[in-house]
């Protein structure tokens, strides 16, 4: 009878043996680099980055390996077909053109805010050289980057300043941080949200240096609440709005008036975020978002906002209010950390312009456009889109219908947005594989699935995008059709 120690022993041995065996198949950089598949490749990556990849693949099998993750070994084909799919996914570039079907306007993972031609061609002004991003032509001495937006703004919201930084959490972030420092701030327990990857409002008010002040309920704050918090170590009220959630029924919150005039008596500042931020109204909105502007005249000395949602510009961080707060800020040496670079503050200078020109009716912007136009201008493209295809409506799992789309990214969160679709039915197949086929087409299309059937929803389509799209559900349905 074996004993259990010596067994155990030789199952080691043998596994010791059956690796080493394994990590002597495998190929050597130069033989892998002289396999046929790596012909040419050379032509798409220089060499030196080429034996890299090379190497990182052959590394990893035999990481793999000394895991014990691996059985067999590896087929020189199969090396070959990894690192040739490394160098395509390299060359290729990571970011792709994206048809938007899904009917979420401000899709955070599409890149929120479709812009405009007017910004388009303002970037391929300045990136084709120089620009006088932080230089003043006139007087040849160095200048602020910001200053042509900051001065847009101002006219745009009545502002005593501005200053822009590279998204809203930052912008809280350089407020709590520069103003309130080691000291408490008051916000209710129903404005305590968490936004998009998972970052919460507390924490960014204890990763500023202040101490957090909870007050009230999660659905009834009184002004009493506020005012009973308030210490000699308290440096400011926060006032969070709740864009990406709605707490219904037996509620209330203090009106930023009201926070306001108390914030006066007590000394203590008034901060508003206001997350979504809107410059405009938005027509046929039955909830609409607070504007920017009625938050300063309510009282707020400083107010924050996102700069690629409800104003339909690039991602960027807007703090607006007080010039001696705002200067404050700019001070901050953080501030150079959180700035925008010249891409952004050349789009968002562009976009305000709109505004300027627009006035409360920017049509110009593509977020503002889908967000007020009615159903039947939808049926109109889609109408189009089924031209585009051929008449293939006509088929049992191809037919128009009414949908509903989104604002997205938190904003206007009650606010169904009135659509139509295309719906095209997974006959013989699966609705997901489908998606799957439009997603990694070339532009990729992205819509939504329900009920084993895709929804490709024109409201986030423009019209210059239907030839292209037409062109892509042509190929994937005729692709379904022969399997």
């Amino acid at each position: 009878m074996c004993n259990s120690d010596t067994s155990v022993g030789s199952v080691n041995r043998d596994e010791s043996a059956g690796r080493e065996e394994l990590l002597r198949s495998l190929p050597g950089v130069d033989r892998l680099l002289g396999h046929p598949r790596l012909r040419g490749l050379e032509q798409r990556i220089a060499r030196s980055y080429l034996v890299r990849i090379v190497r990182d693949v052959i590394e990893g099998r035999r990481e793999r390996i000394l895991a014990g993750r691996v059985r067999r070994p590896a087929a020189v084909e199969a090396l070959a077909a990894l690192v040739c799919s490394r160098v395509e996914a390299l060359s290729a570039g990571r970011m792709r053109r994206v048809i938007n079907a899904s009917g979420v306007v401000l899709h955070t993972g599409l890149g929120r805010a479709a812009l405009p031609e007017r910004v388009r061609t303002r970037l391929n002004e300045v990136l084709a050289g120089y620009c006088d991003l932080e230089y003043e032509l006139d007087s040849g001495r160095r200048g602020r980057r910001e200053e042509r937006v900051r001065g847009l703004l101002k006219v745009l919201t009545g502002a005593e300043d501005a200053l822009v930084c590279n998204n809203n959490a930052a912008a809280v972030y350089l407020m709590l941080n520069t103003l309130c420092n080691r000291r408490g701030v008051v916000v209710s327990r129903g404005q305590q949200v968490e936004i998009g990857g998972g970052f919460r409002i507390p924490d960014v008010v204890r990763r500023s240096g202040c101490r957090l002040v909870e007050v009230g309920t999660t659905n009834r704050t009184h002004l009493r609440d506020y005012a009973e918090a308030l210490t000699p170590g308290t440096a400011a009220l926060l006032r969070v709005h709740s864009s990406n959630f709605k707490i219904v029924g037996f509620t209330s919150e203090v009106p930023l008036a009201e926070l306001a005039e108390l914030s006066r008596e007590r000394g203590v500042l008034l901060l508003d975020d206001l997350g979504s931020g809107a410059l405009v109204d938005f027509p046929g909105v039955e909830r609409p978002e607070p504007l920017v502007a009625a938050s300063l005249e309510a009282g707020a000395d400083l107010v924050s906002f996102s700069g690629d949602k409800l104003l339909g510009g690039p991602q960027a961080g807007i703090v607006l209010g007080r010039r001696e707060l705002v200067r404050r800020l700019a001070r901050n040496p953080m501030m150079r950390a959180l700035r925008c670079d010249k891409m952004s503050l050349a789009a968002l200078e562009a976009v305000l312009q709109v505004y300027l020109e627009a006035g409360d009716r920017p049509a110009e912007l593509p977020a503002f456009r889908m967000l007020t136009e009615p159903r039947e201008a939808v049926r109109k493209r889609a109408r189009r889109l089924a031209e585009l295809l051929e008449d293939r409506l006509e088929e049992e799992n191809l037919r128009l219908v009414d949908s509903v789309a989104r604002t997205g990214s938190g904003a206007l969160p009650e606010q169904d947005l009135p659509s139509a679709a295309l719906r095209i039915g997974a006959a013989g197949g699966s609705a997901e594989q489908l998606h799957r086929r439009l997603r990694l087409g070339r532009p990729a299309v992205v819509c939504r699935v329900r009920d084993e059937a895709l929804l490709v929803d024109l409201k986030t389509v423009d019209e210059s995008e239907l030839p292209d799209l037409a062109a892509a559900l042509t190929a994937v349905l005729g692709d379904a059709a022969k399997r």
